[in-house]
C-alpha cells in the first residue's frame, strides 16, 4: 500500500518506497515525516486510490526505479492473508535475484515486536537485519543509516562520525538558548514558598506612583497546615490563580517568575508594586487538611494601601479549580472589569475535578526545574495526573512542554526524536480535550519549532494570540520566534509585552537583549546586556559574556569581544566567540584553538555553528560544506538563517539561497 496516487507515475530513481498496510499508514507517515526532513526522497501516498491496469503498471515501475524499499512489518500486517502490500513485498523480493551480491534493497521495519524468524514475510527479508521503531518513531541511527544507503548523508572534514545523530533536532546550542532559562521557561509555560500576610495598612505607593491601569500581581500563597511539604499546594493555587487571570485580556497579570522573587522576603506592599509596577496585589493562604481545602484572598489597592476585598473559601479539593474561577471572578469585578462570555468560559479552562489528579498535577507544577532529572520528575507527575484523570488538558500542556524542553537539552540519539513526537502528541490531545487553551497552542508550536515546522509554528502561535495575548508563554516563545524568522518588529513588541509583565524575570531580560541583537540593533543590545548584568546576574556568567561579546564583535569593537569571551569555559558559545574573535583579530594559533576545542566537544554534530565560523573565517567552501550538513541534518541553528549575521559573507551564494528557500519561512 506504499504508493496508492494514480496521479504520480514515476518515482524519482534513488528514493525510498514505503510499503505498509492501511491499518499502519500513521507509523508509516512518521517514518516518512522524519525521513523527508532529513533530505531523504520518499515515495508515499496515504490515499486510498488505487486500481488497474495503469495504477498497477506505475506501482509495479515504482519498485524497480526505488534505491531502498522499506517493508513496515506489524501484527496488522501477521493478521492479513491478503493484501496488495504482499504483492509490492513479493515484487521487491524478485528484484534482488537480478542485484549483486552485498548491495542493499530491502531495509525491513517491524513497529511493534513481530518475531523476525516466525513473520509471515518472503523469505528474503528474513535475511537481512530487521529495524525496530515502535510505532514508527524513527531514530537518528536509523535515520543516518538511510541517508547513507541513498548517498545523501556524508561527513565533511575528519570530524568524529554521528550515526546517532538526530534528524529532527540536534540538542539546541544558540538558538532558542533553552538550557540557559530553562527554569523560569517551564514555569512561564507550566504556570509551574511561605508568604507572609501583607500588612493589613501597608504603605501607600505614593503619589508619584502611577501603574497601569487594570494591572495586578499574584503574590505566592501562605502554606498554614503546618507542613513545609505542602508548600508545593499553596505555590500550585497561586499559579493556577495567576493563569485564571492572565485570560482575562483586560487584565494586566504579572508573571509567576517576577511575583515569585519576592517569596519568603520582608517587603512592604508599596515596595513590591514599584518594583513590579502594578495597581493590585492579590495575596492569601492556603490550609489544607485531608480533603478538605481552605483558601483566604485579600486584593489590595496599591495605590492607596485599601483593601478592596477580601474573602475565605471552605471547599473540598476537587473544587479548588472551580473556586479559582470564582475568586477570579471576584477579583475582576473588584477592580471594575466586565468580563466577556468567552473569557468566563476560559477562566478554569483544561481543569480536572479529580482530587488526586489535581493533588499530583500540582507537584509537577512546583517543581524546581534546574536539571533534566527535574523535568523527568515533573513528567512523570503530569503522567499519573493524566492517567487518574485522561480529560486533564492542562496536565497534557504541561506535560508537552517539559517532553520538549527535555528532548531539547538534555536527551541525545533517538531519545530526542521520541521525546519530541511524544510532546507532540500531548500538545495535540490537550487542544482536543480543550480546543480553547492557548497553553497547549503554545506547547503545538514550541514542538513545531524544534522541527524546523516554521509555518505550522506560526500558525500556532496566531492561534494562541488570538485566545490569549497576555499568556507569557506565548509572548517568551512565540515572541523569539517571530524574531528568529525575520518578523523583527513584531517580535520585539511581543518580548517588550513580556519584559512588562515579567519585569524581573531572566527569561524576559534576556529575552528582549537577545531580539535587539537579533534585529541588528547593537547599541541597544549592548545597553540591555549591561543592564541585565547589572542587577541580579553574574556578569561573567558565560552564557551573557558570549552574547556580549557576540555583540561587541557585530559593532567592530573585536578587541572588546575578546575581553567579553576570555574565559576558560567549555560552553559552546564562548567558543564560538573565540574562534571568530580571535580570528578578527589575526590571532589564527587561538581561533584554531578555539575551534579544535569545540570539535573535541561536539564532533560533527553541530554543523550549523561550524558553518557560521567558517563563513567569517571567509572559507565559504568548508562554510557551505557545513551548512549542507546542517540542512541534511536539520539542525536547528537554521532557524536563524534568515537573520544570523553571522552567516552575512554566504548570503549570495547560490547553494545558500536554495537552502534557505527550502527552509520554507512564513511570510
Amino acid at each position: 500500500m506504499g504508493a496508492e496516487s494514480p496521479k504520480r507515475v514515476t518515482t524519482p530513481t534513488g528514493a525510498v518506497f514505503l510499503s505498509y498496510a492501511s491499518d499502519d499508514a500513521a507509523a508509516a507517515q512518521r517514518i516518512c515525516d522524519a525521513l523527508r526532513a532529513a533530505g531523504v526522497e520518499v515515495w508515499f501516498d496515504k490515499t486510498e486510490l488505487r486500481g488497474g491496469d495503469t495504477w498497477d503498471a506505475s506501482i509495479r515501475q515504482q519498485i524497480k526505479d526505488c534505491l531502498l524499499f522499506i517493508p513496515i512489518i506489524s501484527s496488522h500486517t501477521e493478521g492479513r492473508r491478503e493484501g496488495y502490500f504482499r504483492r509490492e513485498w513479493n515484487l521487491a523480493a524478485e528484484r534482488t535475484l537480478d542485484m549483486a551480491p552485498g548491495v542493499a534493497l530491502i531495509v525491513p521495519v517491524a513497529i511493534d515486536d513481530t518475531d523476525q524468524k516466525g513473520a509471515k514475510v518472503p523469505d528474503k527479508f528474513r535475511t537481512v537485519q530487521w529495524t525496530r521503531l515502535p510505532e514508527g518513531i524513527a531514530s537518528g541511527a536509523f535515520i543516518a543509516h538511510i541517508q547513507c544507503l541513498v548517498g545523501t548523508r556524508e561527513v565533511p572534514g575528519s570530524g568524529s562520525s554521528s550515526q546517532d545523530a538526530p534528524a529532527a533536532a540536534s540538542p539546541a546550542r544558540r538558538t532558542p538558548r533553552l538550557a540557559y532559562v530553562v527554569a523560569s521557561l517551564v514555569a512561564l509555560a507550566t504556570a509551574g514558598g511561605g508568604w507572609y500576610f501583607l500588612r493589613s495598612k501597608a504603605p501607600a505607593g505614593g503619589a508619584d506612583f502611577s501603574p497601569p491601569p487594570k494591572s495586578i500581581a499574584v503574590l505566592p500563597f501562605v502554606n498554614l497546615s503546618g507542613d513545609k511539604s505542602q508548600d508545593y499546594f499553596s505555590d500550585g493555587i497561586t499559579e493556577e490563580l495567576l493563569n485564571s487571570l492572565a485570560r482575562i485580556n483586560s487584565l494586566h497579570v504579572i508573571s509567576r517568575t517576577s511575583s515569585f522573587s519576592f517569596k519568603g522576603k520582608d517587603i512592604d506592599v508599596g515596595t513590591i508594586a514599584r518594583r513590579l509596577n502594578v495597581g493590585a496585589i492579590l495575596e492569601g493562604s492556603v490550609r489544607r487538611s485531608g480533603n478538605m481545602v481552605r483558601v483566604t484572598v485579600q486584593l489590595i489597592d496599591t495605590v492607596t494601601g485599601f483593601h478592596l476585598w477580601s474573602q475565605t473559601f471552605d471547599r473540598e479539593l476537587g473544587d479548588v479549580l472551580k473556586l479559582e474561577t470564582e475568586i477570579a471572578s471576584a477579583t475582576a469585578n473588584a477592580l471594575n472589569i466586565t468580563l466577556h462570555e468567552n473569557e468566563w468560559a476560559s477562566i478554569g479552562l483544561g481543569g480536572t475535578r479529580n482530587a488526586m489528579a489535581l493533588d499530583v498535577y500540582l507537584r509537577g507544577v512546583g517543581t524546581d526545574i534546574t536539571t533534566g532529572d527535574d523535568l523527568l520528575r515533573a513528567a512523570s507527575a503530569y503522567t499519573e495526573a493524566i492517567r487518574l484523570d485522561p480529560k486533564f488538558a492542562l496536565a497534557f500542556a504541561a506535560r508537552s512542554y517539559v517532553l520538549s524542553t527535555y528532548a531539547a537539552n538534555w536527551a541525545t540519539g533517538s531519545a530526542i526524536q521520541e521525546g519530541l513526537h511524544k510532546a507532540e502528541l500531548d500538545a495535540r490531545q490537550a487542544i482536543a480535550l480543550a480546543p480553547e487553551l492557548a497553553t497547549a497552542h503554545v506547547a503545538l508550536a514550541q514542538y513545531f519549532i524544534a522541527m524546523l515546522d516554521l509555518r505550522h509554528a506560526d500558525a500556532e502561535c496566531v492561534r494562541a494570540r488570538a485566545l490569549e495575548p497576555n499568556n507569557v508563554a506565548y509572548l517568551f516563545y512565540c515572541g523569539q520566534f517571530a524574531i528568529w524568522v525575520g518578523h523583527t518588529e513584531a517580535g520585539l513588541a511581543l518580548t517588550r509585552q513580556l519584559a512588562e509583565l515579567d519585569p524581573l524575570g531572566d527569561g524576559s531580560r534576556i529575552g528582549w537583549a537577545d531580539g535587539l541583537l537579533y534585529a541588528r540593533r547593537y547599541e541597544e543590545a549592548m545597553a540591555a546586556y549591561k543592564r541585565e548584568s547589572s542587577v541580579d546576574a553574574d556578569p561573567d556568567a558565560p552564557v551573557r559574556s558570549a552574547y556580549r561579546g557576540y555583540t561587541y564583535y557585530h559593532l567592530g569593537r573585536f578587541d572588546e569581544a575578546r575581553k567579553s569571551c576570555a574565559l576558560e569555559s567549555e560552553d559552546l558559545d564562548v567558543l564560538v566567540c573565540q574562534a571568530t574573535t580571535y580570528k578578527k583579530l589575526g590571532r589564527d594559533t587561538e581561533a584554531q584553538a578555539a575551534l579544535a576545542k569545540f570539535m573535541k566537544l561536539r564532533g560533527d554534530s553541530d554543523p550549523y555553528a561550524y558553518a557560521e565560523i567558517y563563513a567569517q573565517w571567509g572559507d565559504t567552501a568548508k562554510a557551505m560544506e557545513w551548512l549542507r550538513r546542517a540542512a541534511s541534518f536539520r539542525d536547528t541553528g537554521l532557524i536563524l538563517l534568515k537573520i544570523d549575521p553571522f552567516m552575512d559573507p554566504i548570503r549570495g551564494e547560490p547553494e545558500f539561497k536554495e537552502i534557505l528557500k527550502s527552509m520554507n519561512f512564513p511570510d
